[in-house]
């Protein structure tokens, strides 16, 4: 991720035509990540615009821009990688105008430190589905 496009997340916030901002690495320029990682990443990305009725290309990005006040009263629980799909899945179901914009993104394996595998897609999908029908 590059710090340097923090002004581009800002943008849309700042001109009032977004309430949250997601950088999109799939909007952007996406270097070296897995077929397996990229493969995960649609079919989570899919099932959220299936279950919300939304037009996303990233759901699992690390860039969420959102206000402060917004981010606190959402009442977050996940202690783990389904934290992406919680705030997600509360954002949309509170009707917040999600935006995407174009990031960089250069993907790291596991020897560089990348975490994230397959097997955590299985609790992502679940906390799709679990907030999408509960508050």
């Amino acid at each position: 991720y590059d710090p340097n496009e923090y002004p581009l997340l800002l943008g849309p916030i700042e001109s009032k035509s977004a309430d949250v901002v997601y950088g999109s690495r799939f909007r952007g320029r996406l270097e070296r990540m897995s077929f397996v990682q990229r493969i995960g990443n649609r079919f989570l990305t899919l099932a959220t615009n299936v279950l919300y009725g939304v037009v996303l290309t990233d759901m699992e990005t690390c860039y969420k821009v959102v206000p402060t006040a917004t981010i606190k009263s959402l009442d977050l629980r996940s202690r783990g990688f389904d934290f992406e799909p919680e705030i997600t899945a509360k954002l949309l179901r509170r009707g917040c105008r999600i935006v995407e914009v174009p990031i960089t993104y250069i993907a790291r394996d596991s020897s560089e430190g990348k975490k994230i595998d397959w097997r955590h897609g299985i609790p992502a999908l679940k906390t799709l589905i679990k907030y999408r029908f509960v508050d």
